[in-house]
């Protein structure tokens, strides 16, 4: 654990909800909250999770980083 004050501590999801602010919820207007909720859902399972390339993953979307992870595994097996 860090100290109180230590800028690093939450770096990963203050980034996380910088881009989710940024790419999806500073655009939209949702009418009711389950709006909110399922479109929210969508970019984090469908969008973020899946297809969005990642810095941290060699700029690869994190479904094809792990594809390619598999296939070095089972060639070096």
């Amino acid at each position: 654990m860090s100290r109180k004050g230590n800028c690093w501590d939450n770096a990963v999801s203050e980034s996380f909800f910088g881009n989710l602010k940024r790419e999806l919820v500073h655009h939209e207007r949702f009418q009711t909250r389950q709006a909110a909720t399922d479109h929210l859902f969508d970019y984090i399972e469908v969008f973020y999770n899946r297809s969005r390339i990642h810095s941290a993953a060699d700029y690869f979307a994190p479904a094809e980083y792990e594809a390619r992870y598999r296939a070095q595994l089972k060639q070096a097996a």
